[in-house]
């Protein structure tokens, strides 16, 4: 490595435990795969349906960059703490994974996928068991869609319940001089493609625009809302639960203080550090330095809530960051390996996100009718964005339809 370059970062992107690729082989049972419009799915038939579709749960991928990764989200769902997939099956359950051929695309693209999934699962059913509907971070804003763009047209989508698990309804955050860093990288590289893409654009709170260098909610969002006003904002037929990783008593990360140094670099990008989100004006969010093409830059928020150590699903932001960096060669000096990703009350459309009163509300104190769903749970303890729980998914369970 050149004294005066940086080297490529290659492919690295952020993601949760749904998109973790395990070491060895991944071992998924028989299915049946659907393709569909800008996406496809796999079915895994309930026990004792003899092959038939008989009481359907589509449960949609999340966020990330690239074609979803069907087997891996298997994973995920199946071998973290908690057997979801096969408790599902176990109770007679047909689980339906829905994929998306581009997971960064647009929301309202990937819920043609969706659409079409509800409209198969209908044709194919055999008996009068009502939909399942929902999915995992963004999943759970593609079916929210994808639901209430069905009713708008008045075509009957069979759903009884519709749920989400750790989405952002009112916004997620990462940390804007992590979002920056990805452009001041001197290559073309995943991340930056991640962070820039327009599924990131329409859920992230405040996005970090790489032309303008302007820190603002995107307008790929402002139209995204829209959107979602237009077809009512909810689907209103089925009932409407979510579940969140965060807790619901206002405490967040606790050790994660506003204004601390999460992530030095140094060797390489030399100097680079990332702080904590601190309230106020003119705070400097990130330093960023570069050798050659020579560059520093100073990342500066006016007006934000203490996001970082806010009480919401974590991502392990500065865990991945500090790993590509230290495999290319830097020292790092990681000091916050996760920060929140999305707040509890965006999980669970309570509050806004942007004024730290509403971040660090605590939910169990408020009026459950205040939120836009009509039943929800927080962890009771604060677990990794979309992290599948015993606790969260048997609630999920003992809701569904019979």
């Amino acid at each position: 490595m050149s004294e005066t370059s940086e080297p490529n970062v290659g492919a690295f992107t952020l993601g949760g435990p749904l998109t973790a690729e395990p070491a060895g082989p991944i071992e998924v049972p028989e299915h049946e795969e659907w393709p569909l419009p800008n996406g496809f799915a796999w079915v895994f038939p309930g026990e004792g349906n003899r092959g038939s579709l008989a009481r359907p749960v589509i449960m949609a991928d999340g966020f990330n960059l690239g074609r979803s990764k069907l087997d891996v989200l298997y994973h995920g769902l199946e071998n973290g703490s908690f057997p979801f997939i096969s408790e599902l099956r176990r109770r007679g359950r047909d689980v339906i994974l829905l994929g998306f051929e581009e997971r960064s695309a647009s929301i309202l693209d990937n819920a043609e996928a969706a659409v079409a999934a509800i409209l198969r699962a209908t044709a194919e059913q055999v008996g009068d068991t009502r939909l399942v509907v929902g999915g995992f971070s963004m999943g759970g804003i593609v079916t929210r869609y994808a639901l209430a763009k069905l009713e708008t047209q008045r075509m009957d989508h069979r759903t009884a319940l519709y749920f989400s698990y750790d989405s952002p309804h009112r916004g997620a955050s990462i940390p804007v001089g992590v979002q920056a860093f990805s452009h001041f990288i001197p290559f073309p590289n995943d991340f930056a493609r991640q962070m820039d893409s327009q599924a990131a654009r329409q859920m992230l709170w405040q996005h970090y625009d790489k032309d303008t260098e302007k820190i603002t909610v995107a307008p790929e969002r402002e139209e995204f809302l829209a959107a979602l006003d237009r077809v009512g904002s909810w689907p209103r037929i089925p009932v409407k639960i979510a579940v969140a990783n965060g807790r619901a008593d206002g405490v967040g990360l606790p050790d994660v203080k506003p204004g601390e140094v999460a992530l030095r670099i140094d060797r390489i990008y030399p100097g680079t550090s990332f702080y904590t989100q601190a309230q106020g004006d003119d705070v400097t969010a990130a330093y960023l330095n570069r050798r050659f093409p020579k560059a520093e830059k100073t990342i500066v928020t006016n007006g934000f809530p203490e996001l970082d150590g806010a009480p919401g699903g974590t991502l392990h932001t500065y865990t991945i960051l500090s790993g590509a960096m230290e495999k290319l060669g830097g020292k790092v000096d990681l000091r916050h390996e996760d920060v929140c990703f999305v707040p509890t009350v965006s999980a669970v459309a309570i509050r806004d996100i942007e004024k730290q009163d509403d971040l660090y509300a605590n939910v169990d104190d408020l009026d459950p009718q205040e939120s836009e769903l009509d039943a929800f749970l927080c962890s009771s303890t604060t677990t990794e964005h979309t992290g599948i729980t015993e606790e969260l998914c048997t609630w999920i369970m003992d809701r569904l339809p019979g």
